[in-house]
């Protein structure tokens, strides 16, 4: 997996910014909020550090991939963690913002609130307060600095067309001066999203699959060594006896009508030998800007349809997809 770079970053050229309106964020807040967290998640949350607010959240001190699961192991939502600290009456307060899945994050959010309980624990789901951007440095031209009022978080760097790329989320509440506005940028980013291999589940993959089959543990979204969680003695039984008959892979198409094919999340592979029976779906997808006829994809696929016949996109007749190599090795199960 590409690690994360840990230069100070401060603001300055190279940075590209597109609005990412299919994302949301949760706040997670009070006394109890870390012992809560780590036992709803299937990363741990124990241990992390907060950032100063000209800074930005990088490495697994600061920023985590994590998991929620239901009880069958099976992926109810996936989020990125950070943490942010202050103090209120001498007493550290720390507040966990997930980052997630607009589409999913009002439903996460109630049904972590549910478990509540008696804990001091706040959840609220905000994405209508905040306004979530991406930004992009191709090259690595320049650094970063978060503005003072701002969440921010760096993704792994993804190597594009032979140089790397930096790639930040950042959060900051909502004024009455914001407004969406298209950005060239997003193809970019969302192509890179699907090209770096680390899943996002999204309102159609929702409780399709058990983490081990969308590479999570590979990408460092899974603790073996934590707690329980919801899912857990099934997420670790697929690890250790060794289970998992599916995996994530890297795919893509091409075709004149590509824009014409429906390819998005949850949409249904077959193969060749087995046209009746699908044999995966799709995790994420996104239009390569660099090449209008083709379209990058995440699939779930089981591990035997790769041996020999081909991968059809959406039905027997369906575009033939060509897998692509992973950025990341795979943890052996």
């Amino acid at each position: 997996m590409n690690t994360i770079s840990t230069t100070n970053l401060d603001a300055s050229g190279g940075w590209e910014s597109t609005p990412l309106s299919d994302w949301g964020l949760i706040l997670v807040e009070g006394p109890d909020s870390e012992q809560f967290l780590q036992n709803q998640l299937t990363n741990t949350v124990l241990g992390m550090q907060a950032v100063k607010d000209d800074e930005i959240a990088q490495g697994t001190n600061h920023v985590r991939l994590v998991g929620y699961c239901n009880p069958k192991g099976r992926l109810l939502a996936s989020a990125w963690v950070s943490l942010q600290t202050s103090l209120i009456d001498s007493i550290e307060v720390k507040r966990y913002y997930l980052f997630i899945s607009r589409d999913i994050a009002a439903s996460t959010a109630k049904r972590l609130g549910m478990y509540v309980l008696r804990s001091k624990v706040k959840v609220s789901e905000i994405s209508d307060q905040w306004v979530i951007e991406g930004k992009l440095n191709p090259g690595i031209q320049a650094p970063y600095l978060s503005a003072s009022d701002e969440i921010a978080f760096q993704l792994p760097d993804f190597s594009n067309e032979n140089s790397m790329t930096q790639r930040i989320i950042s959060a900051r509440p909502k004024t009455h001066r914001d407004a969406a506005f298209p950005s060239p940028v997003l193809e970019l980013w969302n192509d890179l999203e699907v090209r770096s291999g680390i899943p996002r589940i999204v309102l159609a993959t929702q409780e399709q699959f058990v983490p081990q089959m969308i590479n999570f543990e590979s990408v460092a979204g899974v603790d073996f060594k934590k707690g329980c969680y919801p899912g857990q003695e099934i997420v670790a039984r697929s690890q250790y006896r060794g289970v998992i008959k599916r995996r994530l892979h890297l795919a893509h198409f091409l075709s004149n009508d590509a824009d014409g094919i429906g390819h998005g999340p949850a949409t249904e592979l077959f193969h060749s030998s087995d046209p009746k029976q699908p044999a995966g779906m799709v995790v994420l997808s996104a239009k390569n800007p660099s090449i209008p006829s083709r379209i990058d994809l995440q699939i779930e696929l089981k591990l035997e349809a790769l041996e020999k016949g081909e991968i059809h996109l959406g039905g027997a007749d369906g575009p033939v997809l060509k897998i692509d190599p992973l950025p990341y090795p795979l943890i052996e199960i």
